[in-house]
């Protein structure tokens, strides 16, 4: 019997390490160290060239981890085209605003990298992009991380998968949590997530509620800072074309820092789901504390990053390597 649950655990452990189970422990900085070394240098390059073409490339693939993240994990399922069978997560309503240049960005790196014959098909557009976002981060004197590696392209893609799991413009600080604690991630990650609206653009149609008709009391959302409303009508009038763009951070908007959280000590959070990251007790005392510290903001972006690209990670039984990131194949 003894001999018998020797060779039980013996078999266990044989199959635990050829097979581990958790997501996290596939993951590592030096994935690609033999079979494509150079794929940070790579990648970086791409990224470079493709910001010195638009600024737009920095907020667009920031948001386009984070949505993909958010959706069965950090899989770049949100890269895949829908077919007439399938409509895909990026035509569902809240990803249709996601900018090109993001999935642009990641597609020509994939070419690049499939150019060499050692990195031919070894490299997943699920890492390709995490290590983008880092790369773009930085380019905006944001900080650098190390980027864990070793995810796998996701097979599933759907649109419907996309409801209730991204965060709103009008969320409240109990439905954020909520929504951040469905992916192992705190409120204290979901406030330095969050400060990556310091970055980009976002419509007119996402604020008009906050600036004209809020409810029977206030034609203006009382905490938005009168000049800084009065600047948003200007800019978004009633009757504009709601796809018209308007920079989310009104001070820094090509700068990563954390501006985002003086700004909302000072009413100028361009979104519900911002400003009241500042009015809500649970909340307010850590962007107090980020606002003045940005060391400590920048250290809990990079925990909350990390954290985020361990979510719903793929392995070689889930998912594979797509040789066309917008296609299953």
């Amino acid at each position: 019997m003894a001999r018998f649950s020797l060779v039980v655990v013996v078999a266990l452990s044989l199959a635990i390490s050829m097979f581990p189970d958790t997501t996290t422990a596939q993951l590592k900085t030096n994935f690609y160290g033999n079979s494509c070394p150079n794929v940070e240098q790579i990648v970086k390059k791409v990224v470079q060239e493709k910001i010195k073409q638009t600024f737009v490339t920095i907020p667009a693939t920031l948001r386009l981890f984070f949505h993909d993240c958010f959706v069965n994990g950090c899989d770049a399922s949100v890269m895949i085209q829908s077919t007439p069978t399938n409509k895909a997560e990026k035509d569902h309503p809240d990803n249709i605003s996601l900018a090109g240049d993001g999935f642009d960005v990641v597609i020509k790196a994939k070419k690049a990298l499939d150019a060499i014959p050692s990195c031919k098909n070894k490299v997943s557009c699920a890492d390709i992009l995490a290590l983008a976002t880092r790369d773009v981060v930085v380019a905006a004197k944001g900080p650098s991380y190390a980027v864990e590696l070793g995810r796998f392209d996701g097979l599933v893609s759907t649109a419907a998968s996309v409801n209730g799991n991204l965060p709103g413009p009008n969320n409240k600080v109990t439905e954020l949590n909520k929504l951040f604690a469905k992916n192992k991630l705190t409120q204290e990650d979901m406030i330095a997530l969050s400060a990556a609206h310091t970055l980009g653009f976002a419509h007119c149609g996402k604020v008009f509620n906050r600036i004209y008709n809020f409810n029977l009391t206030h034609a203006v959302d009382p905490t938005l800072n009168k000049a800084y409303a009065k600047e948003l009508q200007l800019a978004c009038p009633k009757t504009v074309d709601p796809r018209i763009a308007i920079n989310m951070d009104p001070t820094t908007p090509r700068q990563f820092d954390n501006i985002y959280f003086k700004n909302l000590q000072q009413g100028k959070g361009l979104f519900t789901s911002d400003q009241v990251l500042f009015t809500d007790g649970r909340s307010k005392p850590t962007v107090n504390d980020w606002a003045k510290n940005s060391v400590a903001f920048n250290k809990a972006f990079v925990t909350a990053m990390t954290k985020l690209g361990r979510v719903g990670v793929k392995t070689r039984r889930n998912g594979n390597i797509r040789r066309d990131c917008g296609a299953f194949n």
